[in-house]
């Protein structure tokens, strides 16, 4: 028998057969990937808020760090405060803050936080000793405002001694 008969040829056999996906696999394909979204994407939102959330209020923290490890290394008081312009201590905490020295050099600007987003808290200063104590204590919550409020938020305390500490929450303040 010869094996380059015309019907037994690869040629011939690789015509007939169809490779692609058919209308059915195709759709079961769409639905469970449909349905994979459905379930990933509000966990995908949460974490989203929780990053945010963590990063804005450490950021807060860091801010009170700098500013006391600053008073302590050049023996002169510091001070952390609100800044709505990254220059003077003016405005509200969402806007932004600074922490300047005693004779007015800023060493550290942040920007505002991240739209639909608010650091509360009852003090708009904080003045920290070249000891590293802090004048009074300070609590700020940092929470989800819009488009809705979240369930998740983040609360730093400046303790008396100056030392800042963040935890999860979930009081509701922006709410």
């Amino acid at each position: 028998m010869n094996s380059q008969h015309p019907t037994t040829t690869g040629k011939r056999l690789s015509a007939n057969k169809r490779s692609g996906f058919t209308l059915i696999e195709l759709m079961i394909t769409i639905a469970v990937a449909a349905i994979l979204l459905t379930i990933a994407v509000p966990s995908f939102l949460e974490a989203t808020l929780s990053s945010k959330l963590r990063a804005t209020a450490n950021n807060l923290a860091s801010s009170a760090f700098l500013a006391r490890s600053e008073a302590i290394k050049r023996n002169t008081p510091a001070t952390l405060c609100a800044s709505s312009n990254g220059t003077s201590c003016t405005g509200s905490w969402d806007q932004g803050w600074i922490v300047t020295l005693a004779d007015g050099t800023i060493i550290h600007q942040q920007g505002k936080v991240p739209n639909g987003f608010r650091v509360i808290g009852a003090v708009t200063t904080l003045s920290f000793q070249p000891s590293g104590v802090g004048a009074t204590t300070a609590d700020f919550t940092v929470c989800r405002e819009s488009p809705s409020v979240g369930s998740q938020e983040r609360a730093v305390n400046i303790s008396a001694t100056g030392r800042p500490s963040v935890e999860k929450t979930t009081n509701g303040a922006c709410g």
